[in-house]
């Protein structure tokens, strides 16, 4: 799976999510700092969701101090819908209820423990495609078009 990232700031946690990814044999397109620079959270996660977008990247991972900013900029897109998960049980709930396309994390938050819990369960966990959810993102997608 390709995995487009967007990240405000480059840390240990970024180098770690990383490492993550590519043991999961995920391909990674990274945008963010390349040291301790700061970018604009908006510009690193508009980079990595239009690739989501554009059929480059299957999903995205944003992040920023509080992965608050980057999921809001994430879910301005229609077709994105963007979880802002801090555990491994909002990691499933947006994988299985809301079938969650990009994964919004906060900076400030992470650990190497919770994110291992939090990537385990958002890749292993499935939309669950029934009649009641189908109707939940049905819904999601007509608000998106305005009608």
């Amino acid at each position: 799976m390709i995995i487009s990232i967007g990240t405000d700031q480059k840390t240990k946690i970024i180098d770690e999510l990383i490492f993550q990814l590519k043991k999961r044999n995920h391909e990674i397109m990274y945008y963010g700092p390349k040291d301790k620079e700061n970018l604009d959270w908006t510009k690193t996660t508009i980079n990595a969701v239009e690739l989501v977008l554009k059929n480059k990247a299957d999903e995205a991972i944003v992040l920023c101090g509080t992965g608050t900013g980057a999921s809001i900029a994430a879910n301005k897109f229609n077709g994105i819908r963007a979880a802002l998960c801090n555990d491994a049980k909002t990691a499933e709930g947006a994988r299985k209820w809301n079938d969650a396309n990009v994964l919004a994390l906060s900076l400030n938050n992470l650990n190497s423990k919770n994110l291992n819990e939090i990537l385990n369960t958002w890749f292993s966990t499935k939309f669950l495609n029934d009649t009641w959810n189908n109707k939940q993102i049905k819904l999601l997608k007509k608000i998106e078009s305005n009608n």
